[in-house]
């Protein structure tokens, strides 16, 4: 990455800092900072689970703490404790609270008007655009990749998800108990692993490896959520499962597919897989694909966002 972008994101970052009234402590013209106010906004009519604040903010225990402190002091929120479950802390908004909030919405959209008043009909068609294209991208460079426990409360809730589109897809159903074996104990680590996508702390997508005699390593459970499509989970995610089969020593991923997932035989070809013969007994499967792994540059296993 040459030092040309990496100034153009800056100036980027500048300007819409600037437009938006982040530089002034009072954002939008109230006694509030933006950092305050968009705390206001996620929190929400309903509330929300404090930790679920946290990952979706990307704000660190101390900071979203000093936070909260801050409005609570101000009767603007309420802290709580979860009835099921006294570990759980949520936090509402008062009557107060609600009340600054619907006029923070109103004085948000005076702003994004104030964006939008001074272009012509086909500016604004532009921007609009390339503000759609901006935030999908932004949101591509948030997922996080990494290895999970396959009993995990987010796996298994990745994997019923995977289970009921294959069910809903496919022409006949699909029965998991019908397939080729991969549960818990065979997606373990020295057996297999297990990765999933995170995208500001929710389990977005996975994939699963197993491994197989004679240094040959197969991809099982790739998934990735509907409101994922689009951000390069997939290819993501076969990427940190090849770094993770050379890790386990691995020179050859196989895989199978089923015809009707198209989007899914048209990743696996873009990412050097190619058609080869039938190598297991697998019901559901119409294709079976294999890639020959190159050495890993590095000789480490691929970690996190960069995975």
């Amino acid at each position: 990455m040459d030092d040309a972008a990496i100034r153009q994101v800056r100036r980027f970052n500048r300007t819409v800092t600037e437009r938006v009234g982040a530089l002034s402590g009072r954002y939008l013209g109230r006694q509030r900072p933006l950092g305050e106010a968009r705390l206001l906004w996620e929190i929400g009519p309903e509330g929300a689970e404090i930790r679920e604040l946290r990952a979706r903010l990307l704000l660190d225990s101390g900071q979203l703490s000093r936070m909260l402190r801050s409005l609570e002091a101000e009767a603007v929120v309420r802290l709580e404790t979860a009835r099921a479950d006294a570990r759980v802390r949520r936090v509402r908004l008062t009557r107060k609270g609600t009340a600054e909030r619907a006029e923070l919405d109103r004085r948000s959209n005076r702003l994004a008007r104030g964006f939008l008043d001074p272009l012509s009909e086909r500016q604004r068609e532009r921007l609009l655009g390339a503000m759609a294209e901006v935030e999908g991208l932004l949101n591509a460079s948030l997922v996080e990749i990494g290895p999970c426990d396959p009993a995990s409360r987010d796996a298994r809730a990745c994997l019923a998800q995977y289970f009921a589109e294959l069910d809903a897809r496919f022409e006949n159903g699909f029965d998991p108990a019908k397939t080729t074996t991969a549960d818990a104990a065979e997606l373990k680590p020295p057996a297999g692993v297990m990765l999933l996508a995170r995208l500001r702390g929710r389990a977005v997508g996975c994939g699963a490896l197993k491994r197989h005699p004679g240094r040959v390593a197969e991809i099982k459970r790739m998934w990735v959520a509907h409101g994922a499509r689009g951000l390069g989970v997939g290819r993501r995610l076969i990427q940190a499962l090849e770094a993770e089969a050379r890790a386990l020593g691995a020179t050859r991923v196989r895989l199978d597919t089923n015809r009707v997932l198209t989007e899914a035989i048209e990743l696996y070809r873009r990412s050097g897989y190619r058609e080869i013969a039938p190598y297991n007994d697998q019901p559901y499967a119409h294709f079976w694909f294999e890639k020959r792994l190159s050495a890993s540059r590095s000789g480490s296993r691929a970690r996190g966002p960069s995975a």
